[in-house]
């Protein structure tokens, strides 16, 4: 039955509510009929109230406007005066649009989290707003909840997670953009007056507009300054916005996306808007991508991997592409265990007709001219050679060259009655239909039941241009949905199996995936140059051991550029490493060069994958990044040399996060035999011992280096400077 609205506030509000993690406060306004975000940053002490914080935030009447400024509430509402995007956009047939809500509870719970809900009489909605610091890591997880408690259908235009209220000298936004093989390119423009707004209505996370952005402070960098981070887990079309009113306010609004009449709700049903991720840090960016790295260690990894190694993969694409036969593909297996691999993954072009991107999707049966006594042999031999298997599926999408198109072609969405739009040759199924979701579970438990296979490489090729399901209503959020609950039916059925979550490379790379998966393709770029900003980009927001992370062939597929080994293995041993490129045609000189890349990885792959990742501010033409132990008596360093350099001698580098009073040993660890013009740093370095102060300070003078090169620095705890 709906729930009569009950619209009289409560006399036991408190004006504030506070709570608080290690680091952190955030202090909500519950004085007006909607609650606001007052404070978040540094944790307050306890001198300070919400009520000095509340008079120092006094405004006056503004000329031309009225006299009490509509609040940024957690939703700002059109029927508070609001000028700016309201957060909840509803109407009943047109009607009962103005939402104006009064709080009516407040619920505290452990000291760090609230739940606040208010009711609109007009409108017959509530809205539950829920806040949570997470104590250990600082990061902020918010929702709106919004249910229908009138006697008639809700359509909902927009339901955003929590607004932000966005400090006023927070004025540089950090963006992300990007396109396939580029993605999680760092756009940085000046907060200006109007809307910086990112839409994205691909069907998935996209390639070119991940939803996630940096405001901060103007002096703001890796080390130094003020910012939030804000991350939208949503792996479906999204928005975000981040507005400058004339009045000098500003706010940051993040939420799904909806098509016309996508959403509605009938009496008592209720829609939540996916999680808002966010941090904030007073020490720059570096320690603001540590929060959301412990967060997602200690939240989003699922239990079964908590402090499992990540297997080195070798995967059969760009060495094979559909050129598939058991004699080469058993060759490689070969070259691949010899070189330390532990995980050997078969890509595309295994199943049933599948000879080109042309035809088989939806087939999930393996093909029999390649495979025919099936997959067993095959993962015998890896097996054998000391690798698990792991398979590569595509299980979203459909050719219409299949068996199961011609069976069922009522079973894809489509926009009708336009034409049906193909891309890569294929459609998309339609989720949210239960015999779609049946068969693709059927066919994927048969195949995880027979075979030993214990990685799924799940990718999604295409955007979703035609988001309609049979009545011709538009189902984004509901594919989306659709595609969670068939990843947890697969993870409960099989849950030695570890899911993979690509889509092109890094289309589909948000907080909300990585609930159900455990690996990100990170882009189709195995360009190592390319790599280098790309993971940048990644480490925002992503620690390293969920970063797919490749070893290309020397001349890369999507650039063409040619890059040393030396260079493409230096840039995949700092995420989940793995190989892609044809073992058969490199040499002994390459092949010895990547077994130790391999050998390394492993040896520091407790430290990669628990680390705290340090960016460093540099040149254009130069990136580098490190590693450091929690207890700071280890580090790894990365310096990598893009283009030519300005000067004729370069310049030095710093590094940062080390422990000052303890004393490191220093060695070059890679590549094997790094040069240089003349005699340099690389003839003298190797073992000596320097204090964190002065490696952080005045640091490593850098040799002559060739464009396209890099150099891997390890530190390593020797004593303590008062142990002398």
């Amino acid at each position: 039955m709906p729930i009569s609205p009950q619209v009289s506030p409560q006399l036991s509000l408190q004006p504030f509510y506070t709570i608080h993690s290690r680091s952190c406060s955030l202090v909500v306004d519950c004085r007006g009929n909607s609650p606001a975000i007052l404070y978040w940053g540094v944790r307050l002490n306890e001198a300070s109230s919400p009520e000095m914080l509340s008079l120092l935030a006094t405004r006056q009447e503004v000329q031309a406007c009225m006299p009490e400024e509509a609040p940024i509430a957690l939703s700002p509402e059109l029927g508070a005066g609001f000028s700016g995007s309201a957060g909840v956009q509803i109407h009943r047939d047109g009607a009962q649009w103005a939402v104006y809500s009064q709080i009516q509870s407040v619920c505290v719970e452990s000291n760090n989290r609230l739940r606040i809900v208010s009711q609109c009489r007009g409108t017959e909605i509530e809205l539950a707003h829920c806040l949570q610091l997470d104590t250990n890591t600082d990061v902020l997880t918010a929702t709106t909840q919004l249910t229908n408690i009138g006697q008639s259908t809700l359509w909902v235009d927009r339901c955003d997670a929590p607004c932000i209220p966005v400090p006023m000298h927070y004025n540089k936004i950090l963006g992300f953009k990007g396109r396939w093989a580029k993605e999680f390119q760092t756009q940085s423009i000046d907060r200006f007056m109007g809307a910086y707004v990112r839409e994205n209505r691909s069907g998935r996370t996209s390639h070119d507009a991940f939803p996630a952005v940096i405001v901060h402070s103007d002096q703001a960098n890796e080390s130094t300054g003020e910012a939030y981070g804000l991350h939208l887990g949503w792996s479906g079309n999204h928005h975000l916005r981040i507005e400058e009113q004339f009045v000098g306010r500003a706010y940051a609004q993040f939420g799904e996306l909806f098509f016309p009449g996508e959403l509605s709700l009938a009496p008592g049903e209720s829609y939540c808007s996916p999680v808002l991720y966010g941090a904030s840090s007073s020490t720059g960016f570096t320690d603001l991508s540590a929060c959301f790295h412990q967060y997602i260690r200690e939240n989003l990894t699922d239990p079964r991997m908590q402090g499992k190694p990540k297997p080195v993969h070798f995967n059969t694409w760009e060495a094979m592409y559909f050129d598939l036969s058991m004699p080469r593909l058993c060759q490689l297996a070969d070259e691949a265990a010899a070189l330390g691999v532990e995980r050997f993954v078969l890509d595309d072009g295994w199943f049933k007709g599948r000879k080109s991107d042309r035809a088989g999707l939806g087939d999930w049966t393996v093909d029999a001219t390649v495979f025919p006594q099936g997959l067993g042999p095959l993962i015998a031999h890896v097996n054998a050679g000391g690798m698990e298997f792991g398979l590569w599926v595509e299980p979203e999408m459909v050719n219409p060259d299949s068996d199961l198109y011609r069976a069922h072609p009522d079973w894809v969405l489509n926009a009708a009655p336009a034409p049906l739009l193909l891309s890569r040759n294929q459609l998309v199924l339609d989720l949210t239909r239960t015999e779609v979701q049946e068969y693709l579970l059927e066919q994927l438990d048969n195949l995880l039941s027979e075979y030993a296979i214990t990685y799924l490489k799940w990718d999604m090729n295409r955007v979703i241009n035609q988001p309609g399901n049979a009545e011709g209503r538009a189902v984004t959020h509901y594919q989306t949905l659709a595609l969670y609950q068939l990843l947890a039916r697969i993870r409960e059925a099989h849950p030695q199996v570890e899911i993979e979550s690509c889509s092109s490379g890094g289309g589909r790379a948000d907080l909300g995936i990585l609930a159900h998966t455990d690996r990100i393709w990170t882009s189709d770029s195995n360009d190592a140059l390319d790599r280098l900003s790309i993971q940048k980009g990644f480490s925002f927001f992503f620690p390293p051991e969920i970063m797919g992370a490749h070893v290309g062939p020397r001349d890369c597929h999507v650039t063409g550029r040619s890059i040393s080994m030396a260079t493409r293995a230096g840039v995949a041993l700092f995420g989940d490493m793995g190989i892609e490129a044809n073992l058969l045609a490199m040499d002994d000189t390459e092949k010895a060069a990547l077994k130790a890349a391999v050998a390394l990885h492993k040896k520091h792959r407790p430290l990669l994958h628990s680390g705290k990742l340090v960016r460093l501010d540099t040149e254009n033409y130069e990136n580098s990044f490190g590693v450091i132990a929690a207890d700071k008596q280890e580090a790894l360093f990365s310096y990598g040399l893009l283009d030519g350099q300005p000067n004729s001698a370069p310049g030095r580098l710093r590094f940062p996060g080390l422990d000052a009073s303890t004393l490191y040993t220093v060695n070059i660890i890679w590549p094997q035999q790094p040069s240089s013009y003349s005699k340099s740093i690389l003839d003298i370095l190797n073992g000596s011992v320097i204090s964190g102060d002065a490696l952080a300070k005045f640091g490593v003078q850098l040799p002559l280096m060739l464009p396209a090169s890099l150099l891997v620095f390890h530190l390593v705890f020797h004593r303590r400077h008062s142990d002398q």
